[in-house]
């Protein structure tokens, strides 16, 4: 049995990880923490992961994407370092989770659907080596929300609101575009994994899932 720890703000769609353990298999389990959407604070932080290293998680993820975005890369990586200290466990968050999904994908040019485009996430994204392309709001239909983002130049889509439930449209979204979908709670948890070293062919939770590694120069 593989543990995964997420500390996860408040209106995150935490139902989404649900649909996500099942779809993985019987040997992973994902346990959930919810966290202050306000603690960017590692330390404050590190205090709720006591809770998921005595459940026996291998690996803890903060899944935000605004903690990171607003602390900046070397912000944000000061972040989990003092996380992975303080917890005990390897640690990351979300935002690093969508710049090494797209590292694995070959992945460099991105289009970003959100409810809140932000100048900030373009600017981590492209300190991570990921540029964004084009990007387009969110709307009532996804399917819909997602096609204008969706430029030739772009290599795949990313949609990185953690209050959107996304899990149950991936495969649909990826036969329309016929691209790669990236979404908040998917990629969360493949970083989880990722740092426990376990690899899961799940491919109803999209090409991130199904693809063999890409082996970094």
């Amino acid at each position: 049995m593989t543990a995964l720890g997420l500390l996860v703000p408040g209106e995150s769609a935490e139902d989404d990880y649900p649909c996500v353990e099942q779809l993985l298999g019987s040997d992973i389990r994902i346990d959930l923490i919810r966290a202050d959407p306000a603690a960017d604070s590692p330390e404050r932080l590190s205090a709720r992961t006591e809770e998921l290293r005595l459940a026996g998680a291998e690996s803890v993820v903060w899944a935000s994407v605004t903690a990171s975005v607003t602390a900046g890369w070397q912000g944000a990586n000061g972040q989990v370092r003092v996380l992975a200290r303080t917890a005990g466990l390897p640690a990351s968050s979300t935002a690093f989770g969508f710049v090494n999904a797209a590292r694995e994908l070959g992945v460099t040019r991105v289009a970003v659907v959100s409810a809140h485009v932000d100048a900030g996430l373009a600017g981590f994204l492209r300190d991570g080596g990921v540029g964004v392309v084009s990007t387009a709001p969110l709307g009532d239909d996804l399917l819909a929300s997602a096609h204008p983002a969706a430029q030739p130049d772009a290599q795949a889509l990313l949609l990185p609101d953690t209050s959107l439930r996304t899990i149950a449209e991936i495969p649909a979204l990826e036969r329309h575009l016929g691209k790669p979908v990236l979404t908040a709670h998917q990629v969360t948890v493949w970083e989880a994994l990722r740092l426990t070293e376990r690899r899961v062919n799940a491919p109803r939770l999209g090409t991130l899932f199904t693809r063999e590694p890409i082996v970094q120069a």
